[in-house]
């Protein structure tokens, strides 16, 4: 099929492009990119009049959480992929910590799999740096790679040994690999369930320091550097931890940061009244923490924004805060809070959309996350101002634990494509 969506506004993180235009898209790439052009492409045998719509890359997303294999009562891949293409992700990389977890050839051939035949997004499978996950021998990194495992972490749970972590650097470099880390030293964050700081101590709950953050930052950065590793330090919650990274960049050293969007928006006190909802790790810091993170988003610090779509059910996160799960979803809420940052906080929107577009895919090596002839037809129209109520029960992820629930937020996918073909249509309710 061949189509054209015309009369639309035209954004391109990778070339700058902002302006009116079209694109003709046939057998599931982009064939022509019209700058200017109001109508549609003569060769098309559709067309699409997107209303003067934003027309943009799908989202591309480093850290999804699902439940398949082994607990799909919080989500399975085809759950994940109903969120994503909701919240304009057509592309995400999900993570090993499943049961049984993702750390042999066999179960990122059933991922890739399972996704082909139930998942309308692309999903990329990641690798488990060590065998369980428990930080003692190294996973079948080579074998896992050449099966197409395209990221290798350890998740949630820090390599604690640096000898073992060295190693494993060490190997995933000989391959190229990219490896990503938690960066967290777990003797200082141990039993911590929210930003240490004067909140924590007043309502009464153990506090994660940042730096717990600092230090795991600075050992992951320090042996990257010393094995050559290309290097992911994920979910960045603090300023100083970038400084760290951009040292390291500045000695020449091939690293690269994440950031959780739920970070950049709400802060330490919208825990509020022990909402667990607002449970995550690394936790919500202090305002000035947040401000910080925005404005290295502004600098171009921060080289990807992740959803950190971590789904629980209503059992784990309904009991008193120090008990509840960590997690939070987030595969259709990333757009609207990062056009939050647009439209407060004078974040240029093709700023906004680099983090999730083009800088990813160069990350991940991926062919998408840009408006060029000859790239996946992978595309997303939406409204940066469209005002909507973020309601949990609404969600379309198979657990709706979302610190944005009872939230007024802006930005709203209208349609999303994968491979040229609609697989996303907003209906308005009523």
């Amino acid at each position: 099929m061949s189509l054209s969506i015309h009369n639309a506004r035209l954004l391109d993180p990778a070339t700058g492009l902002d302006e009116p235009g079209a694109i003709f898209i046939d057998k599931g790439k982009i064939k022509d990119v019209a700058k200017g052009q109001s109508g549609p492409h003569g060769d098309a045998k559709e067309s699409l009049d997107a209303g003067g719509l934003c027309l943009a890359p799908g989202l591309i997303d480093l850290r999804v959480k699902t439940g398949e294999p082994g607990d799909e009562q919080k989500e399975t891949l085809a759950t994940a992929s109903r969120a994503a293409i909701a919240g304009g992700v057509t592309s995400f990389v999900v993570m090993p910590d499943t049961r049984p977890v993702v750390d042999d050839v066999a179960l990122v051939r059933f991922i890739i799999e399972q996704a082909r035949k139930t998942a309308k997004a692309r999903i990329y499978p990641s690798g488990a740096l060590t065998v369980g996950l428990k930080g003692e021998q190294m996973a079948e990194i080579g074998l896992m790679a050449d099966a197409d495992a395209i990221i290798f972490t350890n998740g949630d749970m820090p390599i604690a040994n640096a000898s073992i972590m060295k190693r494993v650097m060490t190997y995933a470099a000989s391959r190229n690999a990219l490896v990503m880390s938690r960066p967290d030293e777990r003797a200082l964050s141990g039993s911590g369930v929210m930003n240490a700081g004067a909140l924590a101590a007043r309502i009464g709950l153990s506090g994660i320091p940042p730096e717990a953050e600092w230090i795991g930052a600075a050992r992951d950065v320090m042996l990257a550097e010393a094995t050559g590793c290309r290097l992911v330090v994920d979910q960045v919650s603090t300023e100083r931890t970038l400084q760290i990274i951009a040292a390291a960049r500045g000695r020449g050293a091939k690293i690269h940061a994440t950031v959780a969007a739920h970070t950049l928006f709400f802060n330490e006190r919208d825990v509020g009244d022990y909402l667990t909802y607002c449970k995550v790790n690394p936790p919500f810091r202090d305002e000035d923490t947040r401000q910080g993170l925005i404005a290295a988003l502004k600098r171009g610090e921060i080289d990807a924004v992740v959803s950190a779509h971590d789904p629980q059910p209503p059992e784990e996160k309904r009991l008193p805060f120090g008990e509840a799960a960590f997690g939070a979803a987030g595969l259709e809420t990333t757009l609207s809070a990062l056009m939050s940052l647009v439209n407060d906080a004078d974040l240029p929107l093709l700023d906004a959309l680099a983090p999730v577009t083009c800088r990813p895919a160069d990350l991940l090596g991926l062919p998408q996350g840009r408006l060029k002839t000859g790239a996946p037809a992978d595309l997303i129209l939406f409204d940066p101002g469209k005002p909507w109520l973020c309601v949990r029960e609404d969600l379309r992820s198979r657990s709706t634990n979302s610190p944005f629930d009872g939230r007024r937020l802006q930005g709203r996918v209208i349609r999303t494509l994968v491979g040229g073909e609609t697989v996303f249509e907003y209906a308005p309710a009523g």
